[in-house]
């Protein structure tokens, strides 16, 4: 029979051996990890301009990814009033690295609106015309939405676009990314009007307007709801900036 004083100890050992195992383990992983996810984030912004690839996304190895990304793409961080916003202050304001692809969205979207913070991704065409890709992110029906809206150099034109989720439901909500064809309805829409902005309002029962309105996913009218809001909403967010441009 043992004592509970050799119980104790043994309990003792034991989780510290776990503890230490884990540790080891996490810091060992942890720059694969940073790897992968930084990985991630240049594919997703470059899904929003899949069209203007060599070759589609999915045929790219990973070592393409970054080279196109690193060559073609310049990034900024521009602030609600439309400021550019130096590595410093990206830094300043959570984001380790303090560049765009830096910025963790679902961190930025519990400020107040007046401190948040945007990435800005310009995409150097080979004749010489750029395309802005904003990031957008807001709620879909069980969780969290977000997607990479391409604009075309005049600003308005949607070139492309990318959508993702956390938790939709495969067939219903989650055909915001999975979808491809519903996608691509996207691509030529506007969101001005007459010099206004307006946006993309995805429709229930089908679009009525040709250019600024895509059909509804059948079944999915909250989430694709949620797109609506959150193309409203998070391109407003860089009406300020657009206007630097414009003028």
């Amino acid at each position: 029979m043992h004592s509970t004083n050799q119980v104790l100890i043994f309990v003792f050992i034991l989780t510290s051996v776990v503890s230490i195992s884990l540790a080891s383990m996490y810091s060992g992983l942890k720059p694969i990890h940073e790897k992968n996810e930084a990985l991630y984030s240049k594919k997703a912004t470059l899904s929003a301009i899949q069209s203007h690839l060599d070759a589609p996304l999915s045929e790219l190895g990973d070592e393409k990814v970054i080279e196109v990304f690193n060559t073609n793409i310049k990034q900024i961080v521009v602030n609600m009033k439309g400021q550019i916003v130096d590595a410093a202050a990206v830094e300043a304001s959570g984001h380790k690295g303090g560049r765009a692809e830096d910025i963790d969205m679902a961190k930025e979207v519990k400020k107040p609106i007046e401190d948040q913070i945007l990435p800005v991704y310009i995409y150097n065409k080979s004749d010489g015309s750029k395309l802005y890709i904003l990031t957008v992110r807001g709620k879909g029906l069980w969780d969290e939405i977000w997607g990479c809206i391409a604009l075309e150099s005049d600003l308005s034109t949607i070139s492309g676009v990318a959508f993702d989720h956390k938790a939709e439901t495969p067939g219903l909500g989650a055909e915001i990314k999975d979808n491809k064809s519903w996608v691509r309805q996207f691509i030529g829409k506007k969101i001005y009007k007459d010099g206004e902005f307006k946006s993309v309002k995805v429709r229930k029962g089908g679009a009525k307007d040709a250019v600024y309105e895509v059909d509804g996913i059948s079944g999915a009218t909250i989430t694709a709801d949620g797109v609506s809001e959150m193309l409203q909403r998070g391109l407003a967010y860089y009406q300020p900036y657009l206007k630097t441009i414009k003028s």
